[in-house]
């Protein structure tokens, strides 16, 4: 089973909209004394790190409500917050709280959410990215991803040489666990989309090898160890079959694996490089990276039909495709140059804007909810990080490993 990661990540935020909605979070007020996790701290952080809001600093939340009729909206009018968040914490057993909150409209002075959450003692951050959910959902008007997990690879060196793991945490970067330890290379962490299972590359044995993890159970399944290249899993929606790049006929092309009797079928055939599949929300097609037209480009498979259309046309280089849930949106490895940033297709114009600044940003994962694109990077120290960029490029967060570096981020599906 999992054990406790060596570090968890630390963030920093950077920059923020300047149409970040001003909101007002007041510490819940709890009778017995503080927690051992600042519930309305997780709220707020996790709301500045969308870039959608802009919660007030601390030092000018100058009245905590517990009740409606505690709310002064005067107060927070001159404050100009646009909303209020606020609640109170009562104990009803032990190791049990019940948490009582309210958001509302400062101008409409009208209450826009209502909820009581009763949530054991040690699931308070997870209390909190379900308020932050809740509360990003009803001004917003899409789901939040604050109660996603992220995996990702960690690479650290000491005395008995380089170790590698894979890690699973809160969206935040807390709580990490480790589901793999290896001294050769992890790699390509995938999410199912019930969240249930990872399947990842290791070298473990010598030779590129797929695996699938069940993170409930612990249990490991080989999926892919043929002679060559195995490589870049992805589950498909249904999570019945995972596409993966094999080598075992000769030249890289995209094969499905189904999961249930573990039959191999071959997608593309073709004399190029074919790798790094994604699938459609459908899946009904597969987005991947092809040199076929001499330079990495991403490309398109219908499955049924068979037919490959290109989808990148701008650079000398575009690869590692991941979509947004809702197919808008096209996020991918823009290479120009031997500069590589993050660039991001507006698929219905075709139109393409760069999120990050390179020279060799890596692996984009869409958050579940279309609002962030996850990506590993190099810091000035020269250490990987991982980094999320809102999709006007205006506010990012780091995620920095304290005693190593971290690389091949995958944000999970919502829950």
């Amino acid at each position: 089973m999992s054990q406790q990661a060596l570090a968890q990540l630390n963030i920093t935020i950077d920059g923020g909209s300047a149409s970040a909605i001003p909101i007002a979070i007041t510490d819940f007020v709890y009778p017995e004394g503080p927690l051992s996790t600042d519930i309305s701290a997780v709220i707020r952080n996790d709301l500045a790190r969308s870039g959608q809001f802009a919660p007030l600093a601390k030092d000018l939340l100058v009245e905590h409500p517990a009740a409606d009729a505690d709310i002064n909206m005067g107060t927070w009018r001159l404050l100009k917050a646009d909303y209020l968040a606020y609640g109170s914490i009562q104990s009803v057993s032990a190791g049990r709280i019940e948490i009582r909150f309210r958001l509302s409209s400062v101008a409409d002075q009208k209450q826009l959410l209502a909820l009581t959450l009763p949530i054991k003692t040690d699931q308070l951050r997870a209390g909190a990215h379900f308020i932050a959910d809740k509360i990003y959902e009803e001004i917003i008007g899409v789901p939040g991803a604050f109660s996603t997990k992220l995996a990702y690879v960690t690479v650290t060196e000491n005395a008995s040489g380089v170790h590698y793991q894979l890690v699973v945490s809160d969206a935040d970067g807390f709580n990490p666990q480790s589901l793999v330890t290896s001294k050769e290379p992890l790699m390509s962490p995938a999410w199912s989309a019930d969240r249930q299972r990872l399947a990842y590359v290791s070298f473990e044995q010598g030779n590129s090898a797929i695996y699938i993890q069940n993170l409930k159970t612990g249990e490991r399944t080989l999926m892919a160890s043929f002679k060559g290249i195995n490589s870049a899993p992805k589950f498909s929606p249904d999570g019945r079959q995972l596409a993966v790049t094999l080598s075992k006929g000769g030249n890289p092309d995209i094969y499905s694996i189904d999961l249930s009797t573990q039959a191999v079928t071959q997608l593309t055939t073709h004399w190029a490089i074919d790798t790094e599949p994604e699938w459609s929300a459908d899946g009904r097609r597969v987005f991947f990276t092809s040199d076929r037209g001499g330079k990495p480009q991403i490309y398109q498979l219908d499955i049924a039909s068979k037919d490959v259309s290109r989808i990148t046309f701008e650079g000398d280089y575009n690869a590692r495709a991941s979509l947004s849930s809702d197919e808008t949106y096209l996020a991918m490895v823009h290479g120009n140059n031997n500069n590589f940033k993050i660039g991001l297709l507006h698929r219905p114009s075709g139109t393409l804007q760069l999120l990050s600044k390179g020279p060799l940003d890596e692996s984009p994962s869409f958050a579940p909810n279309g609002s962030m694109v996850l990506y590993a990077t190099k810091n000035s120290l020269n250490q990987g990080v991982l980094r999320a960029v809102s999709l006007d490029g205006q506010t990012t967060n780091d995620l920095v490993l304290s005693d190593g570096s971290v690389r091949e981020p995958a944000w999970s599906p919502l829950n």
